[in-house]
């Protein structure tokens, strides 16, 4: 354990917690913003390296599940949580799904790693109601838990139907700058070179 802990020490490392959207859905995994961040890193001379534990379909309660165990295996300093599309996708209730994310903070938190949260904005399929409510929660966790924020990591790519791929809820490969440069401005304050 004290050789791993050794190695990790001299190597800092950044856990991306997320769904397609950092999973690179659609498009090649060396081009989604992910990797495009280990690059960027890398350039800046910064030494981190980029998990990404982003899974295609996940939502904050199945990411939920499987955090202790990428907590344990790759004890990130940095977590960016990028969660919460399917959830609003599937309607759940959003007491819930703000529930699991305060969760996945908390539990980041406790391994002693700082935590980026992305959020998502969804279209009104559930009313007007649920989606004000659901777009609420990301800023709400920012305020309450002084956690730094991405307030929409889509921002100017979501409505720009060249930058989304034909199901219109992918980026597509174009996209991956752009959502990268929506994150790198929370991100880079918390960084050690």
């Amino acid at each position: 354990m004290a050789a791993a802990a050794q190695t990790h020490a001299g190597n800092p490392r950044i856990l991306v917690l997320g769904d397609s959207l950092s999973a690179a859905y659609g498009i090649p995994l060396e081009r989604g913003w992910v990797q495009l961040l280990q690059t960027r890193l890398e350039t800046e001379g910064y030494g981190y390296e980029v998990v990404n534990a982003s899974v295609s379909g996940d939502t904050t309660g199945a990411a939920l599940t499987r955090l202790p165990r990428a907590l344990e295996l790759h004890q990130p300093d940095i977590v960016i949580v990028e969660l919460g599309g399917n959830d609003g996708l599937r309607g759940t209730p959003v007491g819930q799904m703000q529930r699991n994310l305060e969760a996945i903070i908390e539990k980041s938190r406790a391994a002693e790693a700082e935590v980026l949260v992305t959020g998502i904005m969804i279209p009104p399929n559930y009313g007007a109601e649920y989606t004000a409510r659901f777009n609420a929660v990301y800023t709400g966790l920012g305020d309450r838990l002084n956690v730094a924020l991405v307030p929409f990591i889509l921002d100017g790519v979501a409505l720009d139907p060249s930058l989304m791929q034909a199901d219109g809820i992918h980026p597509t490969a174009a996209a991956q700058p752009r959502i990268l440069d929506n994150v790198w401005p929370a991100l880079q304050p918390m960084l050690a070179r």
